[in-house]
């Protein structure tokens, strides 16, 4: 008997104490003592009513994990539990269970945030690809270019008068951004006189703000766009910003090596 383990004894004679065997003469014949079988046997009942407690426990947990998808993790269980059932239980436990159930949070992809978006403003193609004008300050196309300095990229904003080519006004900026067009619209402003003039442009994010529709408006212009996605409604002003941008890059690096 020496040989045998002592939780083995026990569950013997818990076997044969079921068939009214004396339990004080099986614990002496065994080896062990009568109030170490006796611990035994609440130790036992005690591990049978946390596994039933456990499965319980379990049935609510993939409750709430079906209930809501998989999406919250074992301490938001926690609270979930404690607001629908009133249970108090150890998150540790609820990690354990979990884990017996082969459950796992869910992680949602996070949707890409890309700040508040302004109400945009389009126009129609008044312009139609009609490129020719009769007289100066009839019809204005304006666009976006970028340079290269130094490795360094800069953005230029001008508005070409479609009579004869002429860049009404140009703008450079270290950033793409709102300011760059509306600084190129003011300048030709302050150069010529704007009222009626027909200025058109892509559907770029900087003209179809309010802001810049708001300053067209007042100063008493009429706006034209091209076609969503289409560069050919706005081709009059490519060769021109090449010119442009060839021009400009000249006369900056002919600063530049000036003693």
């Amino acid at each position: 008997m020496d040989e045998i383990p002592t939780h083995r004894k026990f569950e013997v004679i818990k076997e044969m104490s079921a068939g009214n065997g004396s339990i004080q003469l099986l614990c002496q014949i065994a080896g062990v003592s009568k109030s170490g079988y006796y611990k035994w046997i609440r130790r036992q009942k005690s591990s049978s009513e946390k596994q039933l407690e456990d499965e319980s426990m379990k049935k609510k947990i993939m409750e709430c994990y079906q209930k809501l998808r998989g999406i919250y993790g074992y301490r938001r269980i926690q609270i979930w539990l404690n607001k629908t059932y009133g249970l108090h239980m150890n998150h540790k436990r609820i990690q354990r269970l979990m884990n017996e159930l082969g459950i796992r949070t869910v992680i949602r992809k996070k949707k890409p945030y890309y700040g508040k978006k302004e109400a945009y403003v389009t126009s129609d193609n008044h312009l139609n690809r009609d490129f020719a004008a009769s007289q100066p300050n009839e019809k204005w196309a304006t666009d976006i270019t970028y340079l290269m300095f130094n490795g360094q990229k800069l953005y230029m904003s001008a508005i070409k008068d479609l009579f004869n080519n002429e860049i009404v006004a140009y703008q450079i900026s270290r950033r793409n951004d709102l300011k760059l067009v509306v600084d190129t619209l003011k300048k030709a402003k302050k150069k010529r006189n704007v009222k009626g003039v027909l200025l058109h442009s892509d559907q770029g994010f900087q003209y179809t703000s309010r802001q810049y529709h708001n300053l067209i408006k007042k100063y008493q212009m009429k706006a034209s766009m091209s076609r969503k996605g289409n560069c050919w409604d706005n081709a009059c002003m490519e060769n021109s910003l090449a010119t442009l941008k060839l021009n400009v890059c000249t006369y900056i690096r002919s600063r530049q090596l000036k003693p």
